[in-house]
């Protein structure tokens, strides 16, 4: 998507160099990537994303490094199996994939995009799928009109989901690094004013000074968005808790052995919505360091987001990814 990759966009650009785009725009089997997958292609070589997982990959680099050698933007059809010896066996994701390769797009869409991204704000972004390949952006993600016949791609920009944090930890900073490549925006809570300032939480978070019951009062939150305590302070974590049920939060959870989350529970007994509340916060990983803990934290906020048990896949029969938001629209033409 354009999310994961337009920050090497924003970098390659700055340094004035070319970028081809790759993107996802119609499969007719399965994939391990979903519509709007994306790859970047510099002029200097490098490149980032993907629109198949990895088998691919090798041929869509050679089609950008054409377009960004003078080659005809286009749409093309690629497929796992095209390198195929007769004797090798098909790969089980052997449909054929539509690729769109064009250049990024030059402003004012390329900072719409930009900005969108950085402010959080919805934008649908199209682009043709015929020549000569437009880009174009609006505040919302409505169809184009009918009489295009289809050959128009979308992608919905959507703000991120916000996992508020409630204790400047060094638990919450370890967390707070490894959100930042989920995409999540991350607002660290404490009222504590040596913990506000320890530093330790990367700047690229909103860390605020605050009561957490407050602060949530005063920010709505929605169904894709979680709320982890971890102060192990009475005081602040189960003020955040209530406020949190209470509000829109579709995750609630809060960090601490199976006695301390017994002893919460009656504390907290009778406040509505106390069935949503999980603890201990986090999957049964077994980990003990800090950044083990954050990743079982983590994978419980992505797994509850998705609306799946946490469970290794080989013990499941569901579809190993979850359905992918109707953020991407469009038809490809071969």
């Amino acid at each position: 998507m354009l999310r994961e990759i337009w920050p090497f966009v924003q970098v390659k650009h700055d340094a004035g160099q070319e970028v081809v785009l790759a993107r996802l725009v119609g499969r007719d089997g399965p994939g391990a990537r979903p519509l709007g997958a994306t790859m970047a292609i510099a002029e200097d070589g490098t490149w980032r994303g993907s629109v198949s997982g990895g088998c691919v990959e090798g041929i869509v680099l050679d089609a950008a490094r054409a377009v960004l050698d003078g080659a005809a933007p286009r749409v093309t059809t690629v497929s796992p199996s095209a390198h195929l010896m007769p004797w090798e066996e098909t790969p089980a994701c052997a449909g054929e994939l539509q690729v769109l390769l064009t250049r990024a797009p030059d402003a004012p869409v390329r900072a719409a995009i930009t900005s969108a991204l950085a402010d959080d704000r919805l934008l649908a972004v199209r682009i043709g799928l015929e020549p000569p390949y437009s880009w174009s952006v609006t505040t919302t993600a409505a169809r184009p009109p009918s009489g295009d016949g289809g050959s128009v791609f979308v992608e919905e920009l959507r703000p991120r989901s916000t996992l508020v944090l409630v204790g400047a930890t060094d638990l919450a900073a370890t967390i707070a690094r490894m959100a930042e490549s989920l995409h999540r925006r991350v607002v660290v809570l404490d009222p504590r004013p040596d913990h506000v300032t320890s530093g330790a939480v990367p700047t690229t978070c909103e860390v605020v000074r605050a009561w957490p019951d407050e602060w949530i009062a005063g920010n709505r939150l929605r169904a894709e968005d979680a709320v982890v305590t971890l102060t192990h302070d009475p005081r602040i974590d189960d003020r955040a808790i209530r406020a949190a049920l209470e509000g829109g939060a579709g995750h609630v959870a809060a960090l601490g052995s199976r006695a301390t989350h017994a002893q919460r529970l009656r504390r907290l007994a009778g406040t509505s919505g106390l069935d949503r509340l999980s603890g201990p916060a986090g999957l049964d990983l077994g980990g003990t360091s800090l950044a083990e803990t954050a990743l079982s934290i983590l994978a419980e906020v992505v797994a509850v987001g998705n609306a799946r048990s946490g469970q290794r896949l080989r013990e499941v029969r569901t579809q190993i990814r979850a359905v992918v938001p109707a953020s991407c629209s469009g038809s490809a033409v071969t």
